[in-house]
């Protein structure tokens, strides 16, 4: 099963997800944390996505890439992880590291500071950017496996993002749309972390075959991270 039971720390409820026999926890902050291996893993930061819509002529805020670092910022801060691994898409182009301005590089490098940081390439930033740390396609660390785009029918022992998963659910009349994780206990996709970065609807077909029905679960974020039985999902 993707979900091992749940844990109470201080009166704090926790999801803890199982991949590949072992226990990760599930953030509402939409980060997963392997406590065991002090290893903080964020998904689709898609930095300066605002700057690239707006070289387009798309004019939008542009504060994302402070926002999306301010909330990293916080949870590395709590957490103090030895190492953090960015599945990809860290950026939303291959330019997104030349338009940093100069308080969001500082920012990175101070996150950076006293620990290992590792970028998996991505689909919109594939080659190396040159802001500290390790560039790798993707990362092995005993039995799972860490790379950008999860891969139908490959190995066990998966933890991707690239499909920004999402869950609606309905109930009393209302309905509720939110980023999720999304596992079977082999393989995990991480929602988008990026404050621009949306969602895609866990039953969309890109998701087709990446999951064992019965094991299948979503874990829907809020004020802590909640499972969600299959049944009660529901398409846009």
């Amino acid at each position: 099963m993707a979900e091992v039971q749940p844990r109470y720390d201080d009166g704090r409820q926790t999801t803890l997800l199982g991949v590949a026999g072992l226990v990760f926890e599930a953030l509402p902050e939409g980060a997963l944390w392997w406590a065991d291996e002090g290893l903080l893993v964020v998904a689709d930061l898609h930095l300066e996505k605002g700057s690239s819509f707006a070289r387009r002529g798309q004019m939008l805020p542009p504060y994302d890439t402070a926002e999306t670092l301010a909330r990293l910022g916080s949870l590395v801060a709590r957490l103090a992880p030895r190492r953090v691994v960015a599945l990809g898409d860290s950026f939303h182009d291959d330019g997104g590291a030349e338009r940093l301005a100069a308080r969001d590089r500082a920012t990175l490098a101070g996150l950076q500071s006293g620990r290992d940081w590792v970028w998996i390439a991505g689909n919109h930033d594939p080659r190396p950017h040159g802001l500290g740390g390790t560039c790798v396609a993707e990362l092995s660390l005993g039995p799972v496996t860490f790379r950008h785009e999860p891969r139908a029918g490959g190995a066990m022992g998966e933890i991707a993002g690239h499909l920004h998963p999402a869950a609606v659910v309905a109930g009393n009349g209302k309905w509720v749309r939110r980023k999720c994780f999304a596992g079977d206990g082999h393989r995990l996709v991480l929602p988008a972390f990026g404050a621009y970065a949306g969602g895609l609807n866990i039953l969309d077909r890109a998701f087709a075959g990446l999951f064992a029905p019965a094991t299948f679960r979503a874990f829907m974020l809020g004020d802590r991270v909640y499972p969600v039985s299959p049944r009660l999902l529901r398409r846009d």
